[in-house]
């Protein structure tokens, strides 16, 4: 590769796009600072320095970026290796200059060697970088690139280190840059240090003259220019491209390939005018060769993730020469070569902004727009799971697959439904009771296959995710979410029996009525780090307060008059005489009402209710998110509430979704005789996907009794999902 050594060469390059005088001029000014802030300073191999940050402008002015790009390649390292800081690059060449080099630096500061404790945060401030501003990592590449290029000047030691960590970090980013010349030659200059044995093999047998794959390229596209030359198709270039050592190393490494199982280690690639004529061209390579079936991919009907574009079909010609056929345009071979730099390259007259470029990206990035959605949601405390998502899930995601609407999703390999579900939305993962995929139902543990339709089935009255959900997800993201959940719905049910335990304590002390204000609570309180209700409830659920406690201090300080409490008395009294004591339901207002309760929803006490007064029947409770309530007249409808004491049990129905397993029937019904209660009724359906539907109507004293059981019944493997029946 050329090494740059004046700044002649760069202007030559910057010139044949940016003719703008004081674009011009303001790299100049940035090469001339560049030059002054690092003499006498030298690199391992003895060459002045300044030949760096001008080899990596010069790589950037190959890719066509604006002038501001330019200027940080030749600026980013004197703010970490001379007295210049970031306010007097600021003052000099303006804040966008500036910033670019301040990510740059933060970006050059990271080792990539493993997720240490101490290293996480630098990571995610790296990774912040690039959502902030794409341009970053651009200049990072070119960095990176002349450093591999120079990679032999440094001790063994080193270059193993950084040889390793741009495979791990480097390449993928510029892969799904889609900067694929970037890429390979990150990838095989690294090889060359990581594996030299390996990569000298590779190299020696593509060199051979004994393959006669190599020998054939030149007679195939000969044969090729015969076959289109008849039909007037006007192409624009035939030429043959050899897969790059590290993408045959891997194959040959993953797959357990020999060198001569490998068909795809040549490419020809033909280039034609027009979408419509690559499809021409595609019939008239599968009229004449043999294509192998199951090796047809349309990238330009569904682009990948990063931009790329093209036909890709691998055939057999007659002499049984097995190659791979690239058909595309002109763009689309020049973003498949330069990917993101080549789409947005530099523009004069063109008005640009960072904001603008940002949002521009994302909407053709798929992977980009997660990766700033994923920022922004992700807490700084939870840097160490935002590293590995990032690395793991977005920079190595390598399945593709569809919504109902062909939008392509991409997923790491192993991913699931769940995964799937939780990268759309979180509020769909949560709500997610079943998947079907390619029009077949499918267990959440399904294991996506690139090519799936997946569709996900939700119910906003699940129960939510189970524990047994986080050995189902695979990407840290879902599971993040999960746990999320898991931990909310853990506080919501503490919360609850706090509530209840205070509550209790009160109604023993014969108070009905009273108001714990946030005054009151930091007063007595606030020595045991209690500052507000919630945190009350949630210490004397976790046995940390005595209720007695709460109460007694209460008492204490409310100057109860005699009139109020005689108040309070009479106000218990009717409350008593307005409940049914069959159903447990108070109606205001009205002594010994006629209640029933809806069969088609089972209330129990906790949940919302409302009444609906019918013609002969009484008062029917149903529960408020009752499917039937939509359909009755409003002004048949009254509010109703439950006693504090309904002192009976209640049957409530529950759906169960679970992976079919002999041991499932006893697992839920040992659960249910753990939790205290009763089962009036269970049935359990099977279908063709291996998946089992529990139903079962158990006996309860009240929702949050319920919801104790159904936590504990999430812990059982087998169950994927829990809702109540009929709501």
């Amino acid at each position: 590769m050329k090494s740059y050594e004046t700044y002649e060469e760069l202007y030559e390059l910057v010139t044949k796009y940016i003719h703008k005088e004081e674009s011009i001029s303001l790299i100049k000014k940035a090469y001339d600072l560049a030059f002054y802030m690092h003499d006498g300073q030298f690199r391992k191999s003895g060459e002045p320095y300044i030949i760096h940050p001008l080899n990596v402008a010069c790589i950037l002015a190959t890719l066509h970026v604006g002038p501001a790009a330019i200027c940080a390649g030749l600026l980013h390292d004197v703010v970490e290796d001379t007295p210049v800081s970031k306010e007097d690059l600021t003052k000099e060449f303006g804040v966008d200059i500036a910033e670019i080099v301040d990510g740059v630096t933060k970006v050059g500061q990271l080792k990539f060697v493993s997720l240490e404790e101490k290293q996480v945060e630098n990571h995610q401030h790296m990774l912040l970088a690039m959502a902030k501003d794409i341009r970053v990592i651009i200049v990072k590449l070119a960095d990176r690139l002349h450093n591999i290029r120079t990679l032999g000047a440094l001790n063994n030691e080193k270059q193993a280190r950084i040889a390793r960590e741009t495979l791990e970090i480097y390449a993928p980013l510029a892969h799904k840059l889609g900067m694929f010349r970037i890429k390979a030659e990150l990838e095989d200059t690294s090889l060359k240090y990581c594996d030299n044995v390996f990569y000298n093999k590779i190299l020696t047998q593509i060199k051979s003259d004994d393959s006669a794959r190599i020998h054939n390229v030149d007679h195939t596209i000969e044969e090729i220019n015969k076959i289109l030359e008849p039909c007037n198709m006007p192409v624009l270039k035939i030429k043959g491209r050899i897969k790059n050592i590290y993408s045959i190393y891997k194959k040959m490494i993953n797959q357990r390939k020999d060198f001569e199982d490998i068909y795809d280690i040549l490419a020809i690639r033909i280039i034609v005018g027009s979408v419509g004529e690559c499809y021409q061209v595609l019939g008239l390579i599968h009229a004449n060769y043999t294509p192998i079936p199951k090796r047809f991919k349309d990238y330009i009907a569904v682009p990948k993730p990063n931009m790329y574009q093209s036909l890709h079909t691998t055939v057999i010609s007659n002499d049984g020469f097995t190659f791979e056929v690239q058909i595309r345009t002109e763009e689309m071979d020049r973003i498949a070569e330069y990917g993101v730099a080549a789409h947005w390259a530099y523009k004069e007259n063109v008005e640009y902004s960072k904001e603008k470029e940002q949002f521009e990206i994302a909407q053709k990035l798929k992977w980009y727009a997660d990766l700033l959605k994923f920022s922004e949601e992700e807490k700084p405390d939870a840097a160490k799971e935002y590293v590995t998502a990032v690395k793991e899930e977005i920079l190595s995601a390598n399945v593709y697959v569809y919504t109902p609407r062909g939008e392509v999703i991409d997923l790491p390999r192993g991913a699931t439904p769940l995964d799937f579900a939780y990268k759309i939305h979180t509020n769909i993962g949560n709500t997610t009771v079943g998947a079907i995929v390619n029009n077949h139902i499918v267990p959440l543990d399904y294991e996506l296959q690139t090519g799936d339709i997946i569709s996900i089935k939700t119910n906003k009255n699940s129960f939510g995710p189970s524990e047994n959900w986080l050995k189902i997800a695979k990407t840290t993201h879902a599971k993040h979410k999960i746990k999320n959940f898991l931990n909310k719905q853990n506080k919501d049910v503490l919360y609850a029996n706090g509530k209840v335990m205070v509550d209790d304590e009160f109604k023993f002390n014969k108070i009905v009525s009273y108001d714990l204000t946030e005054e009151f609570i930091k007063k007595n309180f606030l020595k045991n780090n209690i500052d507000c209700l919630e945190d009350l409830y949630l210490e004397v659920a976790k046995g940390n307060l005595s209720p007695k406690t709460i109460v007694t201090k209460y008492i204490g300080e409310d100057k109860v008059t005699a009139e109020e409490a005689i108040n309070r008395q009479i106000e218990r009294s009717q409350r008593i005489l307005t409940t049914n004591s069959e159903t447990g339901v108070i109606v205001e207002g009205l002594t010994n009402p006629q209640l029933k309760l809806g069969s088609c929803c089972n209330p129990i006490p906790g949940d919302e209710i409302v009444g609906y007064v019918t013609k002969g029947n009484g008062i029917v409770v149903h529960h408020l998110g009752c499917k039937n309530t939509k359909n009755f007249q409003e002004e048949r409808l009254i509010p109703l509430s439950w006693a504090s004491n309904p002192g009976r049990k209640y049957p409530v129905s529950i759906k169960i979704y679970a992976s079919t397993n002999m041991n499932l029937l006893v697992e839920i019904m040992n659960t249910v005789a753990a939790s205290g209660m009763s089962i009036a009724a269970i049935s359990a359906n099977s279908n063709n996907n291996l998946e089992t539907v529990v139903k079962l109507k158990v006996m309860t004293n009240n929702l949050l009794e319920l919801e104790k059981m159904i936590i504990n019944m999430k812990k059982i493997k087998f169950i994927y999902n829990i809702e109540r029946d009929n709501l």
